[in-house]
């Protein structure tokens, strides 16, 4: 699977260091994420846990005229969101 990111203007760097997330972070939800839906406007949204525990939120488009994924931006669920995410997972019987 190729990843490809999107390069903020300013920085010259992937976006998701913005909200200090790295690449490895990233391929960890999207190889096993804990939910993926449709989000809006055609973009994916993988949520999950990463092997450092962190639990985030990744935001993407698949590629398909390149047979990979672009991964638009991703940030740390916090908060309600995170609540929500985990009494989702224990309905399912997943921890």
């Amino acid at each position: 699977m190729k990843i490809r990111y999107y390069i903020d203007a300013q920085t010259g760097q992937p976006h998701i260091y913005h909200h200090s997330i790295s690449e490895a972070e990233v391929e960890d939800i999207l190889r096993n994420a804990g939910e993926d839906r449709l989000g809006a406007e055609g973009s994916r949204i993988a949520i999950g846990q990463t092997r450092d525990g962190r639990y985030l939120r990744i935001i993407y488009v698949l590629d398909p005229e390149r047979d990979g994924i672009f991964v638009i931006t991703g940030y740390e669920l916090i908060g309600k969101p995170l609540l929500a995410y985990r009494r989702r997972r224990r309905r399912k019987g997943k921890r």
